[in-house]
């Protein structure tokens, strides 16, 4: 028999990474511990959009996989989304799953659409604030959600004897992920927690509720089909919203997390590339019977908070969930909610940013409103999407209000009796107004120099405003030159230069940073 060659299959493996060094061990560990908290909130997800078990457990196990191999971010983790489900209930409610499969389609050619298009650089338009309210108010979800944990299956507050076994031993699991860390981090502390309470409820044959108790995950491989929906142009007016928000919410959500996982690990993720392999999870997941999804934050932070920086983990946590349905459901069934429920908790305390509330008194009252607004937006609308837009536009407003009031003009007149102004300041359509305030052109003299050394053209309304003002003096015969002018204003200025007398020396030039895809 011949030899395994474990060297070329590490080579295969390094493949998958930064060529980086993969910890094998840390990677298999991290990627079960994820297996397992995957289930309760697949199964959640689905039923919250009025869908089987089942259709978000193939969702989560199709996007997992190939965003894992295919992605720009290795250790990010992907599954069907809460996000996903709140835009797509109406939809399974009114036309049926099989709508839902086909916009999940349309949705993920969208994102592949957009990744091609390299709009992955928008991301850049999103400040620090915007940010921090993003993760904070998706801490404050995740940790509400658990909350319904402690109630039973109709809904009414556990108590007596109940409560006291499910608290303690969600304490339990606090304790130990919290406690391990400082003894041994040679296994990751999230999988003995549940392992632990597992063992400690097998044993002792406790009553408490279990993975089991929402829904069974027994099923097959997933069924790959057609979506079962009329060709035609109807069809497509019914999907065709309910896709683009699907498709921007989890491009939004799965760069934001890419951002967010950036930071952590100190390194460069893709931003581009994950928005093609997410568009590519998505049409798989509904030509395979899923509900689609995006990048989920709590499963990457604790894949990152286990040590895992490559794509194994999450193909090990994808592959492991696929034999969970196949092959491990009676076991898997019986895994403590409480378990899940301890570690869900532990992410949301470590998802949140403890410390933006303390630069509260450091940050600009704008940035702290825009963060505190989009946290209340996540919270109560749970429109991530919507959340990012409304901060994104609130600050970019804050922004141009400031620098419009930033623009600034020095005056002197030099010994040819010419009239220099060397403006400070961009001038855009916010600060032309306070541009325009600071010529006297029926005072000045016959000539008159305005300096953009120190400044930047930056829009039409900048343009009109300069026309504007060399229209004026043109018509009290004086003549006015613009100097130190950037290649692209010179070109937009073009057309006046019948007028306008441009001085095209020392003019700046301006190079722009281009991403990878």
């Amino acid at each position: 028999m011949r030899p395994c060659n474990y060297k070329g299959l590490k080579k295969y493996l390094n493949l998958f990474d930064f060529s980086q060094e993969v910890n094998y061990k840390t990677e298999i560990l991290s990627g079960l511990t994820v297996a397992l908290a995957l289930v309760p909130e697949a199964i959640a997800f689905a039923l919250i959009a009025g869908l089987s078990p089942l259709t978000g457990l193939y969702a989560a196990f199709v996007m997992g996989l190939v965003t894992s191999i295919l992605g720009g971010r290795p250790g990010m983790i992907s599954g069907a989304t809460g996000a996903v489900a709140v835009v797509i209930v109406s939809l399974a409610a009114d036309y049926g799953v099989e709508y839902v499969f086909a916009a999940v389609v349309l949705a993920g050619m969208m994102q592949m659409a957009a990744g091609l298009l390299r709009l992955g650089k928008l991301m850049r338009l999103v400040p620090h604030p915007v940010i921090f309210g993003f993760v904070n108010g998706l801490a404050i979800i995740i940790f509400l959600s658990q909350i319904d944990q402690f109630k039973s299956a109709d809904g009414i507050w556990l108590s007596g004897s109940s409560l006291y076994i499910f608290s303690s031993l969600v304490l339990l699991t606090i304790l130990v992920i919290w406690g391990l860390p400082k003894i041994n981090k040679a296994v990751p502390a999230s999988l003995v927690a549940i392992l632990a309470v597992f063992g400690l409820v097998l044993a002792f044959d406790i009553d408490t509720r279990t993975i089991g108790d929402i829904a069974s995950i027994q099923g097959t491989f997933p069924p790959f089909h057609i979506p079962q929906v009329p060709f035609e142009w109807a069809t497509l007016g019914i999907i065709f919203p309910y896709a683009a928000i699907v498709a921007g919410v989890g491009f939004i959500e799965s760069l934001l997390t890419l951002n967010i996982i950036d930071e952590i690990t100190e390194t460069r993720g893709r931003g581009n590339k994950e928005a093609v392999a997410q568009g590519t999870a998505n049409i798989l997941s509904g030509l395979f019977s899923g509900m689609g999804g995006c990048a989920m934050i709590g499963q990457s932070l604790i894949n990152t908070s286990n040590g895992a920086r490559a794509r194994l983990s999450g193909i090990v946590a994808a592959l492991m969930l696929l034999a969970f349905i196949m092959f491990g459901a009676p076991l898997i069934e019986r895994v403590p909610m409480a378990a899940l429920t301890g570690l869900m908790i532990m992410v949301a305390l470590g998802t949140f940013e403890w410390a933006s509330l303390r630069t509260f008194r450091r940050m600009p009252k704008s940035d702290v409103l825009v963060m505190l607004l989009v946290t209340l937006v996540t919270v109560f609308l749970h429109n991530l999407a919507l959340a990012v837009l409304v901060g994104v536009i609130i600050s970019a407003l804050v922004f141009a209000w400031d620098n419009a009031r930033r623009i600034r003009a020095r005056k002197y007149i030099d010994e040819d009796g010419i009239k220099h102004y060397e403006v400070y300041g961009p001038l855009f359509f916010g600060s032309v107004t306070l541009f325009n305030e600071k010529f006297d052109i029926l005072s000045d003299p016959d000539e008159v120099i305005i300096d953009f050394k120190e400044s930047r053209v930056v829009d039409m309304s900048a343009i009109e405003a300069l026309n504007r003002i060399t229209s004026r003096y043109h018509k009290v015969g004086k003549k006015v030159h613009l100097r130190h002018l950037s290649e692209d204003c010179r070109k937009l200025l073009a057309d006046a230069d019948a007028i306008i007398d441009v001085n095209v020396l020392e003019d700046p030039t301006y190079k722009l940073v281009v991403d990878k895809i």
